[in-house]
């Protein structure tokens, strides 16, 4: 099972696999043709107000990874992660970010449980 975490920003690579979107906002600056995305399952990405809670610095990352992976129980986030854990199982899934610290972002969290 490989699971990558990868800025938006750089380019694509032969071995990226799966290109899923991991963000609730299309990023700026790039074009949907140069980003080359698969999927962009945006019931994944956190809800506005957890997302607008933790770039306020209201709270710790801790904290935010305990309320987004709450969200992810819900029956339609847990069914498309479902999904894309079986197609880790078979291929490389990328998850890509516009975050500038992919890893204490939202992407991370999701990397992790696709990895359970």
């Amino acid at each position: 099972m490989t699971v990558r975490l990868r800025r938006i920003y750089e380019p694509p690579e032969p071995d990226d696999g799966l290109r899923v979107l991991v963000d609730r906002l299309w990023p700026r600056g790039v074009s949907k043709d140069a980003a080359h995305v698969d999927q962009w399952p945006k019931a994944l990405t956190p809800s506005t107000e957890l997302r607008k809670w933790y770039h306020a610095g209201e709270g710790s990352y801790e904290e935010f990874r305990g309320r987004y992976e709450a969200e992810l129980a819900d029956p339609g986030a847990a069914e498309l992660l479902d999904g894309l854990r079986e197609s880790a199982r078979t291929r490389t899934v990328t998850l890509l970010t516009a975050s500038k610290n992919p890893e204490e972002s939202h992407a991370s969290v999701l990397a992790g449980l696709l990895g359970d």
